[in-house]
């Protein structure tokens, strides 16, 4: 199988930089495959998993929340928020974000901090998920 150069880059720090040889990310639209070769394109990332295959078969995954991938010339970059491994997410702790986010939805407030707290509930229950995917296998 062909490989391409994969970069996913947080905000804080790069996640990982190297070869792969598929990838799937989250995207307005579902999930969205790539492949070696795929066609150039630019598309949203949401909160979500991100799940890539390395050229020796093992598989990694991450919690990524909103950003956006360009794939171009058999390379991919993501740019994102935030990226972290299953392994790092302190699940406890986003499900308390998860409860003060809900929380602020419910209070009356502008929109503005209305889409805040949707984006902060949507990255917690990401977290969440994700968390808890990795332990339960």
């Amino acid at each position: 199988m062909s490989n391409f150069k994969l970069s996913v880059l947080a905000a804080d720090r790069p996640f990982y930089i190297g070869e792969c040889s598929s990838l799937v990310l989250p995207t307005p639209e579902g999930q969205y495959g790539v492949l070696a070769h795929h066609s150039n394109t630019i598309a949203a990332v949401v909160p979500g998993l991100l799940e890539f295959t390395l050229p020796d078969g093992e598989t990694r995954t991450a919690a990524v929340s909103e950003g956006m991938v360009k794939i171009e010339d058999n390379e991919v970059l993501i740019l994102v928020d935030s990226a972290e491994r299953p392994e790092d997410i302190d699940v406890s702790r986003a499900q308390r974000a998860a409860e003060e986010a809900r929380e602020q939805l419910l209070q009356q407030k502008s929109i503005i901090e209305y889409r805040a707290a949707e984006a902060y509930l949507a990255r917690a229950l990401n977290r969440i998920k994700v968390g808890t995917r990795k332990r339960n296998r």
